[in-house]
């Protein structure tokens, strides 16, 4: 465990270019701070936000950048100022390690809708350098920013609970969606949709999982344990279900009409949309209006949430199915994550893995 006032040489794996070629890189951790935790990393996810960010896809990347938002570590030394960590706790990262604290959303503790909020990784940090994630041996982060992992949970498991797992529940928490009895359906089965599926179920919901084809049908019932599967296109079993749902929540990163799940909503339901979309969407008024229907959004959740979800799964069992990798399989992972070739998630055994050598696929 090296002094507070000495930096840190690490190695994490980056991209240097809209290639997005990852590879192993070097550079200097902060020093840790009065609030500070150093983190080293066990493992860390792969989220469909990675791609895109190595890419510049959304036109915002600064290169070198180590990607990874869905983190696992342990902590090796806490600054003198921390209160909620100790050396040895499993703690976990994820999309945010920075906010204003001033705004109404900081003080209403949604840190997520802080308009000054500092991702994870491809952002800018207070001491004026950039922030880099967790495909890296080490981790230094503010307190406010770290969740303490369950006791018993493993740490390849809980990595996508960090970001997929955080964005499903947030907003059936915040509309008061938890009761047991609901009706809810999960339109697109991928990363964040497979966590919809268990952590509704988990809470007692009756999941119907939604898609354009039977493909998915078999893992959806057999695997994940959906209650029912529905093709969109099936127009007698659509008018069937017309207004029995109590939500839908809406996966899909592509653009597609909407009036099919807004006609499958009971009175007050709602359409949550979680694909980051952008070309706009349509849809016709009276399908809201005559049954005060509302089409609505979150954003993944607040490190409150984060903190409670991971809870609720250790305590229901909530697992995710992932496959793990080693750090030298990472751009193969990626270039199959862009072809949805994944069940669900990736997570990278950051750990177990040699960061100094680059292997060829």
């Amino acid at each position: 465990m090296g002094s507070m006032k000495e930096e840190r040489k690490i190695t994490g794996w980056a991209a240097r270019d809209p290639s997005g070629v990852l590879a192993p890189y070097t550079y200097t951790l902060r020093n840790t701070g009065a609030e500070d935790v150093l983190i080293k990393v066990i493992c860390c996810g792969i989220c469909h936000t990675d791609p895109h960010q190595i890419k510049n896809d959304l036109g915002m990347s600064n290169y070198p950048m180590v990607p990874g938002h869905e983190v696992v570590g342990e902590v090796v030394e806490v600054g003198p100022e921390v209160t909620k960590f100790k050396v040895g706790d499993c703690v976990g990262v994820g999309c945010l390690v920075g906010c204003c604290d001033a705004c109404r959303p900081c003080k209403a503790e949604v840190e997520q809708y802080c308009n000054k909020k500092i991702w994870s990784y491809n952002d800018v940090y207070t001491d004026g350098k950039p922030t880099q994630g967790g495909f890296a041996g080490s981790m230094v982060v503010h307190q406010k920013f770290v969740v303490k992992i369950p006791e018993g949970m493993s740490p390849e498991q809980v990595a996508p609970l960090l970001c997929a797992g955080v964005t499903v529940y947030s907003p059936l928490n915040y509309f008061g969606l938890k009761k047991s009895g609901l009706k809810g359906g999960i339109l697109g089965l991928g990363g964040v949709g497979h966590m919809g599926v268990l952590i509704a179920k988990a809470m007692g919901h009756h999941v119907t999982v939604i898609s354009s084809s039977d493909k998915k049908k078999e893992e959806a019932l057999d695997v994940l344990g959906a209650d029912d599967y529905l093709i969109s296109s099936d127009v007698e079993r659509m008018q069937e279900l017309a207004d029995s749902f109590d939500y839908i929540i809406d996966t899909v990163p592509v653009h597609h009409p909407l009036e099919p799940s807004l006609s499958l909503l009971k009175l007050d339901g709602k359409l949550i949309i979680m694909g980051v979309i952008n070309v706009p969407l349509q849809f016709v008024s009276p399908l809201l209006m005559l049954g005060r229907k509302m089409i609505t959004g979150t954003f993944i959740g607040s490190m409150k949430e984060t903190q409670e979800m991971l809870e609720f799964c250790n305590e229901k069992g909530v697992r995710s199915t992932i496959e793990v990798v080693k750090m030298d399989y990472v751009n193969t992972a990626m270039d199959r994550l862009a072809k949805n070739d994944v069940r669900y998630r990736f997570v990278v055994d950051v750990a177990g893995s040699n960061l100094e050598e680059e292997t060829t696929n």
